[in-house]
């Protein structure tokens, strides 16, 4: 049984359950609406329920709760509602971090003082189901404060939607499309031509970077070793790879496993190669 202890706004209580004594967050369409602290409340299966006694490593909850508006987690929750239809096990507490970050992007906006994102392209290809997702917001906001968001922001929205569906943290996923772009941006100066990012290159020198990153973080190290051979094969390629894998490395905070520098050359060299055949 849940009784309310504070009313945030219609669709937003914190409650506590009277079995076990601890608060929760629940949310849920006039869930609060005209009811009373200690007032009882039925909880349903449209309810989202949030304890407040717990701290993960997206932060502590109940923290979050004394320092963003409701109205912010209402439309996370509507963002991460959408993600619920496209991706299995969503970790809805994701909801905070994001609600927070929306208040503060409003608050830029109002002020004129929205920032860039020069990642953005790389995260709507790197991120493409997730940045669809993001997208939702816009409507909310237009509608609650009659504001436009940029794509720049949506970006960062869709990093906290990732970190929801992969148990990532944002800041690694930051790295998977900071590292994609170094890459891109060595092998450009190298060739002195532009890689479009809709390109089928890109896509696959994205997609091995992302993985490889993926490796990294889960330890997942490759078996067959092709340094010597891609060396002396490509050898600019490798040097270019090399440079990445140490850089990323560096960011990661874990030296990457030397194997990886071969078959990230692999890739780089595929791209150069079709850039040529492009010319």
């Amino acid at each position: 049984m849940y009784k309310v202890k504070k009313v945030l706004n219609h669709n937003t209580v914190i409650a506590v359950n009277t079995d076990e004594l601890n608060e929760y967050l629940i949310l849920g369409k006039g869930i609060g609406f005209g009811k009373k602290p200690t007032q009882e409340i039925a909880i349903s299966s449209e309810e989202r329920i949030f304890s407040l006694s717990e701290t993960t490593e997206r932060g502590n909850i109940k923290e979050f709760i004394k320092n963003v508006s409701p109205i912010y987690i209402e439309m996370a929750d509507k963002v991460l509602c959408v993600a619920d239809e496209k991706f299995d096990n969503v970790d809805h507490n994701i909801i905070f971090p994001m609600a927070d970050h929306l208040e503060f992007a409003v608050k830029r906006i109002e002020k004129g003082e929205e920032i860039s994102n020069p990642l953005i392209d790389d995260i709507k290809i790197l991120f493409h189901s997730e940045y669809k997702i993001a997208e939702t917001i816009r409507p909310l906001l237009k509608e609650q404060f009659n504001i436009e968001i940029s794509d720049d922001e949506i970006g960062y929205v869709a990093l906290h939607v990732h970190s929801a569906i992969s148990n990532d943290k944002i800041s690694q996923s930051m790295e998977i499309a900071r590292a994609v772009r170094e890459c891109v941006t060595m092998i450009e100066n190298v060739t002195k031509t532009t890689i479009r990012v809709d390109s089928l290159s890109y896509n696959r020198l994205m997609n091995h970077i992302r993985y490889m990153v993926a490796r990294v973080q889960h330890n997942e190290p490759l078996k067959l070793n092709m340094n010597d051979y891609i060396l002396n094969t490509f050898p600019q390629s490798f040097g270019i790879a090399a440079t990445v894998c140490e850089e990323l490395g560096n960011s990661l905070g874990t030296k990457l496993d030397d194997i990886e520098i071969g078959y990230l050359a692999m890739h780089i060299e595929r791209v150069k190669t079709d850039i040529e055949q492009d010319s």
